[in-house]
């Protein structure tokens, strides 16, 4: 199931009447907590391998997103950022889609965003994502306040550290939409998993096979490690259990 949207008008960011503004909300697919907990005991590698076997062979994100420090971790429902860049140096409603799609986080979420050139994320809207139960943030961009959000431990994903602002560079057109981050589709809801070895996308369609694929190749990949430690061969391994 995907996200749907219905649309109210309300008034501006200043809330005057006389300037209704078109705003959007979404009913979100309905989660379940137990596959966040089973995802969470796995690693994105084994993750890729098996949505290759079900035939979805792009749901890795390009590897030029890393995390921010190496213990870094993510697992959540991806919640949506487009961004584009801004029309206007001095908006007149400064950050209005950025600090709506933050407030908007909830629990077990993981903010994604799409590619943008300029620091998207910072140390305060970390603190105000965390608060919200909000489990990381993936950005096709860069963020700022590095240190401070190392310190946090608030698990971020990016290309890169830049120090400009956002503000009057890019704007935020939407969220909870489709977007594409890291070369990847991804709509609202699909499960994310984030490590130090990339992020991987599980469309929210195919997360049930996916994670008892996954779980299943885990238990494999343990039998395989033990045979190797005693001394069988690789040949013989991947012959024996068609795991490597």
């Amino acid at each position: 199931m995907r996200a749907i949207r219905f649309r109210v008008y309300t008034g501006s960011c200043r809330e005057t009447p006389l300037t209704p503004i078109l705003k959007e909300f979404f009913v979100l697919p309905a989660r379940r907590a137990d596959w966040i907990e089973r995802l969470a005991k796995l690693y994105t590698p084994v993750v890729a391998d098996v949505l290759d076997k079900l035939g979805f062979r792009q749901q890795a994100m390009r590897a030029d997103i890393r995390p921010l420090f190496p213990e870094a971790r993510a697992v959540g429902y991806a919640s949506t950022v487009q961004t584009v860049p801004a029309r206007e140096t001095a908006p007149a409603c400064p950050y209005a889609g950025e600090l709506a799609a933050v407030d908007d986080l909830q629990p077990d979420d993981v903010l994604v965003v799409s590619a943008s050139d300029w620091s998207f994320w910072g140390e305060l809207l970390s603190t105000a994502a965390r608060y919200r139960g909000c489990r990381g943030v993936v950005i096709d961009g860069h963020t700022r306040d590095t240190r401070a959000i190392m310190e946090m431990g608030f698990p971020v994903f990016c290309r890169g550290i830049h120090p400009a602002d956002s503000l009057g560079r890019l704007d935020v057109a939407d969220h909870n939409i489709h977007i594409t981050c890291g070369g990847v589709g991804i709509h609202p809801g699909d499960l994310i998993l984030a490590d130090h070895d990339g992020i991987v996308v599980v469309p929210q369609g195919i997360a049930e096979e996916a994670l008892r694929l996954a779980e299943e190749k885990v238990s494999g990949e343990n039998l395989v490690r033990k045979a190797l430690q005693q001394g069988m061969s690789t040949t013989e391994a991947f012959k024996r259990y068609g795991i490597l």
